[in-house]
C-alpha cells in the first residue's frame, strides 16, 4: 500500500516536472532591420625612416624585437629593403606593405 503511494507521488513530480526536462522547441522570430557593415577607414601609411617604435609596433605582424630592428637597419629607400632585416620574409613584407612607405 505504502509503495503504490510512493509510486502515485513519484509519477505525478515525474509529469509536473515534465514541461522542464523535455520542453518542446518553440518557433522563434528573427528580424534584421538594416544590414550591419562597417569597414575601418584605410591607415596612414606609417614612413619606416621617421616611424617610433610603438608605431612600428602597431603593425600587423610586427613584434618589439622585429620593430627594433627595423629601427636600427635604418634608412630605408625603399619598402623591399625590408627584406634584409632578419625576422622578415616575403609573406610578412606583402602583410605590411600596405601600412609602410620608405
Amino acid at each position: 500500500m505504502v509503495l503504490g503511494y510512493l509510486l502515485a507521488v513519484a509519477l505525478l513530480a515525474l509529469l509536473s516536472l515534465w514541461p522542464k526536462l523535455a520542453p518542446r522547441p518553440l518557433p522563434v522570430r528573427v528580424e534584421a532591420l538594416a544590414e550591419a557593415s562597417f569597414t575601418p577607414p584605410a591607415p596612414e601609411p606609417v614612413s619606416l625612416n621617421g616611424a617610433s617604435l610603438e608605431e612600428l609596433e602597431a603593425l600587423p605582424g610586427i613584434g618589439p624585437t622585429l620593430a627594433r630592428r627595423i629601427v636600427e637597419g635604418r634608412p630605408y629607400g625603399t619598402v623591399e629593403d625590408l627584406l634584409k632585416v632578419k625576422g622578415i620574409g616575403p609573406s610578412t613584407l606583402e602583410r605590411i606593405r600596405p601600412y609602410v612607405r620608405p
